[in-house]
C-alpha cells in the first residue's frame, strides 16, 4: 500500500482539526448532554465511515474491507473501554461537568500510546514474523480470560497503580474546578482530576495492549491500523456520555468481544496455512458484535439508564470559588493587590 505524504498529513491535519473544534466547543466546565453526546456520536462515526470509504475508493475493496473490519474491532473493544471510565468516574465521585477535560486528555494520551505501539508491532512483525504466533496466543488467551472473568469489574480504589501514585505524589482533597495541579502552603498537590487521568490514562494502555495485536490481525498496512484506531478512538468521549450509564445493559458484550478476540487469534495463527477472506472475517466481526448488543438490549429491556455501580466509592468535596482564588500561583508569585 503506497500512502502518499499528503493523504498522511491530511489525516494528521483531520484529526487535530477535530480535537481543537472539540476542546473549544467545550472549554467551560459544563455538563454534556445525551443529545449533545448522540450528535457527537453520528458525526465522529461518519468520519470513521467516510474515511473507509476513502480507502475503498483509492486501494481497492480488500484494503477498504480490512479498514473496516479493523475500525469495527477497535470501535467494539472501545466500548468495554468506555465502561472502564464510567466505574473510575463513578469511583471517584467526579461531577460530570469535569468529566470532558479528563476525557479529552486521556483520547489524546491514547492517540500517542497507540501510535507508538503500532509503530513497535510493525517494527516486530517485519523484523521477526513469528511474533505473529505470540500475538495470536495472546489474543486466544486474552479472549478466554475475558470469557472466565466476563462477570468481574474492577475496582479502582484497589488500583496498584492508584497506591503507588498516592504514595509518590501528594494529592489536594478537593476538586478545584478543572484544575489538575494546585499549589498550597508553596507546596503543589495534585487535585483528584489529576488522579482519575492517570487512571484512565493507565487503562488506556493496558487496553492498547489488547486491541493492537488485535487489528494486526486482520492487517499488516500500518497506515490502516493507525486510522482505523484513530477514527475509533476520537469518538470515545462521546461515547461515553452517551453510553456511560448502560454499563448495566451490554451483558453480553465482553462475551461478544472475548469471540472476537479468539477469532482474530486464531485467524493471524493460520496466516501461514489458510489466509481467511477479509470479507468472512468482516462479516463475522458485525455479525458477533450485533447478536451481542442485540441480545443484551432484549435480556435487559426496560432498565432504566443510571451510574454505574461500584463497591467502594472515595468523595471529595469541590472547591468554591473563594478557595480557587485564594490558591497560590503554580509558578512564581502572587502579585500583591
Amino acid at each position: 500500500m503506497d500512502v502518499p505524504l499528503w493523504l498522511w498529513l491530511t489525516v494528521f491535519g483531520l484529526i487535530l482539526g477535530m480535537l481543537a473544534v472539540d476542546l473549544f466547543a467545550h472549554r467551560h466546565a459544563s455538563v454534556i448532554s445525551l443529545k449533545e453526546a448522540a450528535w457527537w456520536s453520528v458525526v465522529w462515526v461518519s468520519l470513521g465511515i467516510a474515511f473507509g470509504g476513502l480507502i475503498w475508493y483509492l486501494y481497492g475493496a480488500e484494503l477498504g474491507q480490512q479498514y473496516f473490519a479493523g475500525f469495527v474491532i477497535e470501535k467494539s473493544l472501545a466500548v468495554d473501554n468506555v465502561f472502564v471510565w464510567a466505574i473510575i468516574f463513578a469511583a471517584f465521585s467526579v461531577p460530570r461537568q469535569f468529566q470532558h477535560r479528563v476525557l479529552f486528555l486521556g483520547v489524546l494520551g491514547a492517540l500517542i500510546f497507540r501510535g507508538i505501539f503500532i509503530a513497535l508491532g510493525y517494527t516486530l512483525i517485519k523484523s521477526f514474523g513469528w511474533v505473529l504466533y505470540l500475538f495470536a496466543a495472546f489474543l486466544i488467551w486474552t479472549g478466554i480470560q475475558m470469557m472466565l472473568k466476563r462477570n468481574e469489574h474492577m475496582d479502582p480504589t484497589e488500583s496498584k497503580f492508584l497506591k503507588l501514585f498516592q504514595r509518590f505524589i501528594p494529592t489536594a482533597d478537593k476538586f478545584y474546578g478543572q484544575k489538575l495541579l494546585v499549589r498550597k502552603a508553596g507546596v503543589v498537590l495534585a487535585t483528584p482530576l489529576l488522579l482519575v487521568l492517570a487512571l484512565v490514562e493507565f487503562t488506556d494502555i493496558i487496553f492498547a495492549v489488547d486491541s493492537i495485536p488485535a487489528i494486526f490481525a486482520v492487517t499488516d498496512e500500518p497506515f490502516i491500523v493507525f486510522t482505523a484506531n484513530a477514527f475509533a478512538v476520537l469518538g470515545l468521549r462521546a461515547m461515553y456520555f452517551l453510553l456511560a450509564d448502560l454499563i448495566h445493559r451490554f451483558v453480553y458484550l465482553k462475551v461478544g468481544l472475548s469471540v472476537i478476540l479468539i477469532w482474530v487469534g486464531i485467524k493471524m495463527a493460520l496466516h501461514d496455512v489458510y489466509k481467511v477472506p477479509t470479507t468472512l472475517s468482516l462479516a463475522i466481526i458485525v455479525a458477533v458484535i450485533a447478536i451481542a448488543v442485540i441480545a443484551s438490549l432484549i435480556k435487559t429491556k426496560g432498565q432504566a439508564r443510571h451510574e454505574a455501580e461500584v463497591e467502594h466509592k472515595q468523595v471529595f468535596e469541590i472547591a468554591t470559588e473563594e478557595e480557587i482564588s485564594d490558591l497560590e500561583p503554580l509558578f512564581g508569585k502572587r502579585t500583591k493587590s
